[in-house]
């Protein structure tokens, strides 16, 4: 006989289902071992251990006949405890502890302890999302996780605290209330609150103009200047201005999260933007994600949100350019010898840097004290490749003390600009809802092949960018990077055609490219 279950890999950040099957093996009426088959890892195999135990100490008979569990489909390696639940379930439905009727109607996922509780883990979002898909009743998952796996409608989710209530719930002993979510997702998203405002930023009005056009358009974008002229402040408002998330956008955040065990009972669901700001040290497996148990790098966690690089220099040069291939395709590769996995990293990257080491150089008022080689070591730390890929270029000035003490002409709040941003936004999602344009969203993601099409420019406006890329010297990419620039600042404006003011503006978030720089620091030597 061949009892059968049903429990859910994570690939990626996406679930399958493994179907957990259990045959009764006896050698001469001789009691045997119980092992685990269909490539499991240490911690699945130690799972025999702790199921046994959690089967004796929750009151059921111990299992005595050796049992031969498999876990299909063999060729995918399965990892972590989440499947201590389902064996154990096997284990006693082929004992016949519990009747086998009704495993084929749910998905099983915990982590059990020795006296039988049953403990979260990590990746149940995904794994609820599989079940509907599949077509599952439910869902059964740890009660700490019920409420994270209930954001999935169409799909039943019982949270159970030990394994004696779920084996009874299954053996149809006792009922089960589905936990339901308390607050609509689309709900929790329109009542989001920010720290962080841009109406306590003192003028800089250049800068959050550019930050609105990279909030517009999903640009990436570095900001230079000295310290304390408010670039991290600036970088932290961004997110208080972007367009709240559809329901699909948090389903997908929150998916990744859930995998990479981010959520817990504070944050159950991400309802907002996120904005990740990693350490300098970081390295690039936890940037860019992997290690030997997969897990999603900061690239991954700040999809659909804000990247921060707080003092970009200061990063490892291999973390920062190992950046370089998801900032073009919105996904991580992950590719080992034994697996290859994908991630989505479709991020806004913000940075900020100081001109120099001391971070004077061009300060109107303090002298830099960088020698001239110090200065050109510093700046060549960011790649020309990786500033190519860097749509907004933007220099932020010192605040005068006269606007820092200053009560009037309080700035603009950021919820006045999210309405431009949003209806911005509203355009972009006009143009790209041809299903030619598949998996675009905002302009900053537009194809090189589609950018003649998308981004067409009047014979003026194209003889300013020539005569721009020519004075410059810019790039392919910085070409093509300008013209999305620009469609965005004319979807701001509300014109249908890229004007030449548009272009022109476009072009002035250049200027801190490669020649640029060289051509600046020269006249200190």
């Amino acid at each position: 006989m061949v009892v059968k279950g049903y429990a859910s890999a994570l690939v990626g950040v996406e679930a399958i289902v493994v179907t957990v099957e259990s045959s009764s093996m006896s050698f001469n009426g001789e009691m045997g071992v119980t092992c685990v088959i269909g490539l499991p890892d240490n911690s699945i195999k130690e799972s025999l251990f702790r199921c046994e135990a959690a089967i004796t100490h929750s009151g059921f008979e111990k299992v005595r006949q050796r049992q031969i569990i498999n876990l299909s489909p063999a060729n995918l390696r399965k990892e972590g405890s989440g499947y201590d639940l389902p064996i154990a379930i096997a284990m006693l439905a082929m004992s016949f502890q519990i009747p086998m009727e009704r495993l084929e109607q749910f998905i099983v996922m915990g982590e059990l302890s020795l006296d039988g509780k049953v403990k979260p883990i990590p990746g149940v979002l995904p794994m609820a999302m599989c079940a509907k898909k599949a077509g599952f009743s439910g869902i059964i998952v740890p009660a700490d996780n019920a409420f994270e796996a209930s954001v999935v409608d169409g799909i039943l989710v019982y949270g159970v605290k030990n394994l004696e209530e779920a084996a009874n719930f299954l053996a149809d002993r006792i009922k089960l209330t589905p936990v339901r979510h308390h607050t609509a997702l689309s709900e929790a998203m329109e009542n989001v609150t920010y720290e962080f405002d841009f109406a306590d930023v003192k003028g800089q009005q250049n800068v959050k103009r550019a930050l609105e056009i990279a909030s517009a358009g999903g640009h990436n974008a570095i900001l230079i200047g000295p310290p304390g002229a408010g670039k991290t402040l600036l970088a932290k408002s961004i997110q208080s201005i972007l367009p709240t998330m559809t329901v699909s956008e948090a389903l997908e955040t929150s998916a990744i999260h859930s995998v990479a065990g981010k959520l817990n009972q504070k944050q159950r669901v991400v309802s907002n933007r996120v904005f990740r700001s990693p350490h300098h040290s970081i390295s690039h497996i936890a940037l860019v994600g992997g290690g030997s148990t997969p897990k999603p790098g900061e690239i991954s966690l700040a999809h659909n949100g804000v990247l921060f690089f707080d003092a970009l220099p200061e990063f490892h040069r291999n973390a920062l350019e190992s950046m370089r291939q998801p900032i073009e395709d919105g996904k991580v590769h992950i590719s080992r010898s034994k697996f290859s996995i994908e991630y989505p990293s479709k991020f806004m990257l913000i940075a900020s840097m100081n001109p120099c080491p001391c971070g004077y150089y061009n300060h109107p008022t303090i002298e830099c004290t960088c020698p001239m080689g110090s200065i050109i070591r510093y700046l060549s730390k960011v790649s020309g490749p990786l500033l190519d890929r860097i749509d907004l270029h933007v220099e932020v000035s010192p605040i005068p003390i006269d606007d820092l003490s200053s009560n009037k002409n309080r700035s603009e709040s950021s919820a006045t600009i999210r309405k431009r941003v949003t209806l911005a936004r509203a355009i972009q999602k006009t143009r790209f809802q041809n299903n030619e344009f598949d998996n675009i969203h905002c302009n900053s993601q537009i194809p090189s092949k589609f950018i003649q099409q998308l981004c067409h420019l009047q014979p003026k406006s194209q003889q300013l960018l020539e005569s721009a890329m020519s004075r410059l010297k810019l790039s392919a990419r910085a070409y093509h990077r300008i013209l999305k620039v620009a469609r965005t600042i004319a979807d701001l404006a509300h014109e249908k055609e890229i004007q030449p003011e548009h272009v022109a503006e476009a072009i002035q978030y250049r200027s801190l490219d490669r020649s640029n720089w060289g051509n600046r620091v020269a006249p200190m030597d």
